[in-house]
């Protein structure tokens, strides 16, 4: 077994994590401040990582047993086979790991999830910005949204997201394999960016985003854009140190009543738009 180690996090380096799996990585993981990457053939990487051998041993099943259940508000994020673990109470939110980021161990997840658990969502609409493997998506769409959309650029993103809704037991309308049925509406996967047109009419209630402050301060507008009057954002992945980037995005673009929550570094957002 090969091994690219290259010195980081998941979060610090994140756009490195989309060229390992290009270049045929098995899998990643996060070790005493290091990127571990598995590989069966050693790849040509622009990275300062070092490639070592490791002996050949079951290392996804060691990587699992590390992963534990996490409490998010009113969800407990678990991967599928420690669903029995989830306490009574909490509502399950199964995610297996893979190759579209987001399992609920990292802050700005957990922030975001704990958010949508403290809301009832009953009859909105909701759109999730760089929904990855779907977690944000799914939660507002077990609290009761009537239309979720969870939206990504990336297409390796699409089946992950897909396979985690079937995991918490939603059923894909006949054939529309990735719009399903939810407690409340339906919840629809789809590859492509936020780009709304000026002339369409606002459709989204709440909108949800796990991105870097530089996104959200670029998209600002189109989040106003999409939302209904009086709706709010949820917005995290923002580190403490560029917050009042992301503060001076949504005072441009008009959104009140910004509210903040942290979580070590990182930062989760809330906010109004115009009524």
């Amino acid at each position: 077994m090969l091994l690219y180690v290259l010195p980081g996090t998941f979060a610090s380096r994140e756009d490195d994590l989309y060229l390992l799996w290009d270049a045929g990585a098995t899998g990643i993981e996060e070790r005493a401040g290091a990127l571990r990457a598995y590989f069966e053939f050693q790849a040509e990487l622009p990275l300062d990582g070092v490639w070592t051998e490791e002996p050949d041993a079951d290392w996804q099943a060691d990587w699992k047993k590390g992963l534990r259940p996490v409490t998010a508000g009113g969800f407990t994020i678990a991967p599928s086979w420690l669903a029995a673990e989830v306490p009574a109470g909490q509502t399950p939110l199964l995610i297996d790991p893979g190759m579209a980021f987001g399992t609920g161990h990292h802050e700005t997840t957990r922030l975001a999830t704990t958010a949508i658990s403290g809301r009832d969502l009953s009859g909105l609409s909701v759109i999730d910005v760089g929904s990855g493997s779907g977690i944000l998506a799914l939660a507002a769409a077990l609290r009761g949204a009537a239309e979720v959309l969870g939206l990504d650029i990336d297409p390796v993103t699409l089946p992950a997201a897909i396979e985690n809704a079937k995991l918490n037991g939603l059923s894909a309308r006949p054939g529309t394999p990735a719009t399903f049925s939810t407690p409340g509406g339906t919840l629809t996967f789809a590859v492509g960016s936020l780009d709304p047109d000026d002339s369409d009419e606002p459709e989204y209630d709440l909108l949800i985003a796990n991105l870097y402050a530089e996104l959200h301060d670029l998209l600002a507008g189109a989040y106003r854009t999409v939302l209904r009057p009086g709706s709010e954002v949820i917005l995290t992945g923002i580190l403490q140190e560029r917050l009042p980037l992301v503060r001076a995005a949504l005072d441009r673009e008009g959104f009140t009543g910004v509210r903040e929550t942290l979580d070590g570094e990182w930062v989760l957002v809330t906010a109004n738009s115009e009524r």
